[in-house]
Formats: C-alpha cells, structure tokens, sequence
C-alpha cells in the first residue's frame, strides 16, 4: 500500500488526518506492514478494508474458505511467492490461475505468478487476516532465515518420479546427491515441520498410499500424501543422511543428524526407522539444540511451584526426580535446571540416552547399552570424576537407582526421571525396585510429577459459555467451577498465529517437597493416597488443581484438560 492511498483512506473518511500522520511517521518496511498497521485501527479490521479496496480497484473480493486451495497451493509448489507477497492460488483451469491477494497496490504479484507458472494470472481480493491465517495452515511462521533456499519441488514433479522407470530414474535421481527431486522434497518437509513449530516428523508407508505427518504442540497432523511408489526412496534419503545402512530393511536402524537448511538454518534430528508390512516407517525427532529457551519462567510453574524447585537446586546434595509418561516435558525441567546451576564454580556431568539438548560448560554423555556401558556404568564413572551435580536421564532399574540414592547421600546433587503418574506414586514405584525406606527418607529432596498441555491462542480464544449441568459430579469436585467461573475454548477454525485455537504448551505440575511429616509416611511405606494427603497439606498442588489454575487464568480449556489429564 503506497502512501497516495493513504490519502485516499482519509478523503473517503476511513482514516482522520492525525491517523495519517501517525501511518506515515511508522517504520513499515513493506505495503504489506503498512496495511497491517491499518487494519488494526480501532474503526477498522482487515474484512472492512477489503469491502474498500474491493470496491475503489474493481477487483471481486472472494471468501477463502470456499476454495480448496491448500491442494492447489501443494500441487504448485510457490511457498516462497505466496509467503512473500501474502497470495493464495485459489482455482486453475487450462489457462488461468486465479490469484487472491490482500494488498491490490503490489505491481509484483501478477508477473511473479505468470513467470512462475506459465499461466495467465486473474487476481481476486481476500482480507488480510484470512490470508494470512491461510498461509498459516499451509506453511506455519514465515522464516527470515529462507533466503538460499533449495528449489522447490512441486506435486507434478513428483508424480514424474512415480513414472519413470528404473533406468530413467537412474539417469536423473542420486539420492546421495541434495539437488536431487526426492532430497529437495524431504528439504521443504522439513523447513514445514520448522515453521509450524512440530517435535516429530512421521513417514509412514501404507499399502495404498503412503503420508507425511507432523506433530505439532503434541498432536499429529496430516502434511502430505505423496505416491506410496515414493516411500522406498524417501526412507532411503533420510538414511542417508543419518548415515544409516541403506541396505539394511529388515531391523529397526536409529541414528543422528544435522541438517543445513540454508545459509542461516539448520535443525538437529534423531532418526529411528521401523520395518512395518508396507515398507519402513521412519520417525524424526527434532531436537532443540540451543538452551535459548531454558528459562523456568516459561514452563508453566506458577511461584512457590518454581520457588520449591529453585530451592531444591540450591542445595549442595539430594535426589531431584521428574516423573510422568514419555512425552510429558521432563527431558526440559531437567535441563532447565541444570542451565540454572551451570557455572564455572560447579562441575556437572549427565548420562544420557539420548543427548537431546547441547549445553556447554556440562560433561555430557551418551550410554551406549549394547556395549556395556549403561546408566549404573556411567554413574560409576562420574564418581570418580570430582562431580558437584550428576544427572541421569532415567532411573530404569535396581542398581542404577542404588548408586543415584548413595550419590545423593554423599555430598552430590543427583537430577534424574522416572516414569509414574504421579509425585506419591514415584515412592511406591521407587520401594517396589528394591530401595529401603530410610534411603529414599535420607536422600529425596524433590518430586516433579509434570504433564503437557496446549495453550489457547491468545488472539482467537473464545468465551465458553459452560454448562455445570453437563459435567459430571468427579468433574465438578475436581475443578470447583461456580457459575460464574470465567473460562475459554479453543476457537476451531483458529488464526493465522496458531494450530485450531492452540498455540504452544506449558506445564501441570506436582511438586512435592519431601520434608516434615512425609519422612515419616515413607518409613512406615504409607500408600500413595495417604502420602498424597500429606503432600497436600504441606502445600502441594495435585495435577488437577495445576489445571484448575490454568483454566481459570485462561491459558487453556476445559477439552484440553480432560484429553490430557482424562478427567470424567
């Protein structure tokens, strides 16, 4: 948007001279940011300004939700126009592709497209914040970091592949080779997977068809579904590029690597590949490399859950214990912890299986089972090794949590997991191995029993309007919900800055301090309710009052808390 339709805005009415101003004085580097800017105005919002601009250029003004364009978008393969000039392709016939665009002022659109596609190119309007939210479904956040990008690899390319035979696809496809159209393909999967913010990437072969799925703030969504012809050589590029053997199809293979996506991004993975009926599946776990975002403010603890924690951390010795199923966040409250004592005063070493997050400045360690050196090895090793603090990824069995428990009772500060459902049922589940009562008295420090849950996005969140008549009596007591209560859900459709009304997760949590009168209740191995109730009387919040407070502050909804936490 130009400044002369500035002007215009305000000879029409829309805008006040001092509006104009304000526009003006604005740093906007694009027309693009300028109309943002504009369409945020109180008296104003994006499907306004597109009746305006639809009327005053003479373009028809269409509703997205009426075209199918995200097929259309993938067929095409132009992620980097749509995201650069903010278009959706919305329909295609022999000779015309129709366009829709937020901002009519861009001179640019119209010869991009016909460049890039051959295509006589007709342009409709669309209102910015669809758009953008369009844009959003297909490719997640625009990266500043795209430029270099390898080229994009379109549906019809392909379907080629599919095609040809084994000797045409000899001449022009080396899957060792990055330019190749299978490489290129996995390339743009993964600056996706990037964008929308997934932890997983799932390759998955089927008898009929073959889909790409990403799991996004803990839920999997379909991405692709590519010709189940390609799945032999989609699996055989990944294990290239982890090093894998290729030839090997009939045993599970798992392995590690880093990818450069550009000249500025690059994503670290762990690869696992999987023999199933149709071919082998093949899962990438992106891992967060970086200790950027270990900051216990972030988690999801609410003050004395956080000062407890901290507390627990300033002592020179004891057993800190995260528990909870796979999945549920532990791997980050325990590295959130160890970036808080990680000084050049204290010498910190970790086992691991495997090292997901790069931290310098600790002795990090890989256990390598099939050779012998597992958690109880390791743990062995630090001893000798001048530690201060020792961490171990997972108490898995008698004897690693043995040497664990006289490390804590020996002047060490030993971080480790466990999985439990809850902070009391980490003591039974601890007594069950083997360990004596008056170990776990003398040694316990903390228990952190955690969940994740997706948080409401906080631009498209909607008023729930809850009916306590339809909710069950363990569900009342669970939250104590008055008429009044103040809640919200997801918006379904969503917005342009989130997954279905969801963006992003953070904590529940069950901190229990073991002080007081729970090291008698583990002397005389009290069950998991009694000890529980003391728990709670000392101060602890259960997984369910956690929850209670992020509804109530609105940070999540009423779904999310039964799906996770199965609430009846």
């Amino acid at each position: 948007m130009n400044q002369y339709l500035l002007k215009v805005l305000v000879q029409e009415g829309i805008l006040s001279p001092e509006q104009e101003v304000d526009l003006r004085n604005q740093d906007c580097p694009s027309s693009l940011a300028l109309l943002e800017q504009v369409a945020e105005l109180p008296q104003l919002n994006s499907a306004k300004l597109a009746e305006f601009f639809s009327h005053y250029f003479s373009i028809p003004k269409v509703d997205l939700s009426q075209y199918r364009y995200a097929d259309l978008c993938n067929h095409l393969g132009l992620s980097s126009l749509i995201q650069k000039f903010t278009a959706i392709p919305i329909k295609q016939d022999a000779q015309t592709l129709t366009v829709a665009i937020a901002d009519p002022t861009s001179s640019e659109v119209e010869d991009e497209f016909r460049f890039a596609t051959g295509l006589q190119v007709e342009l409709v309007l669309a209102d910015l914040s669809s758009t953008k939210k369009a844009i959003y479904s297909l490719y997640g956040r625009n990266l500043q970091s795209d430029g270099g990008a390898k080229k994009e690899i379109n549906a019809f390319e392909l379907e080629q592949l599919v095609s040809l035979s084994d000797e045409e696809l000899s001449d022009i496809e080396d899957l060792s080779q990055d330019e190749a159209p299978v490489s290129r393909y996995i390339h743009q999967i993964l600056l996706e997977a990037i964008r929308k913010g997934a932890s997983d990437i799932h390759f998955e072969p089927y008898e009929k068809f073959y889909r790409v799925r990403l799991r996004c703030d803990g839920i999997l969504v379909e991405s692709h579904q590519p010709a189940a012809q390609l799945g032999r050589r989609l699996s055989t590029r990944v294990k290239i590029l982890a090093n894998l053997d290729i030839a090997e199809r009939r045993l599970p293979q798992d392995g590690r690597t880093k990818v450069k996506l550009n000249a500025e991004l690059s994503v670290d993975m762990r690869v696992s590949t999987l023999p199933t009926l149709w071919g082998e599946k093949v899962v990438l776990r992106l891992l967060e490399s970086s200790a950027a975002t270990l900051d216990i403010n972030r988690l999801g603890y609410n003050e004395e859950q956080k000062n407890r924690y901290l507390n627990a951390l300033k002592k020179p010795q004891g057993l800190i214990l995260m528990t909870g199923p796979t999945g549920s966040g532990k791997t980050v409250s325990l590295y959130t912890g160890l970036s808080i004592l990680n000084t050049s005063q204290v010498n910190i070493a970790t086992a691991e299986d495997p090292v997901e997050i790069n931290l310098p400045g600790i002795n990090q360690v890989q256990v390598q089972p099939h050779i012998g050196f597992d958690f109880a090895t390791a743990l062995r090793s630090f001893l000798r090794q001048d530690p201060d603090v020792v961490m171990v990824g997972e108490i898995r069995d008698l004897e690693t949590a043995e040497i664990a428990i006289k490390a804590s009772q020996t002047g060490h500060l030993v971080l480790s997991t466990l999985h439990t459902n809850s902070a009391a049922e980490t003591l039974i589940r601890l007594q069950n191995m083997g360990i004596q009562p008056y170990n776990l008295a003398s040694s316990l420090s903390l228990i952190i029993a955690q969940r994740l849950i997706r948080k409401l996005c906080r631009h498209c969140k909607l008023p729930c309007d809850l009916d306590l008549s339809t909710l069950s009596p363990a569900l009342l007591a669970h939250f104590s919900l008055g008429d009044t209560t103040p809640v919200f859900q997801a918006n379904s459709s969503g917005c342009e800055h989130c997954n279905h009304g969801y963006h992003g997760r953070l904590g529940l949590f069950e901190v229990m301090e073991v002080s007081g009168d729970l090291h008698h209740a583990i002397l005389k191995q009290a069950g998991a309710k009694e000890t529980e109730e003391i728990a709670r009387r000392q101060g602890m919040m259960t997984l369910q009052e956690s929850g209670m407070e992020k509804l109530l502050s609105g940070e999540t909804s009423l779904q999310e808390l039964q799906r996770v936490l199965f609430l009846t």
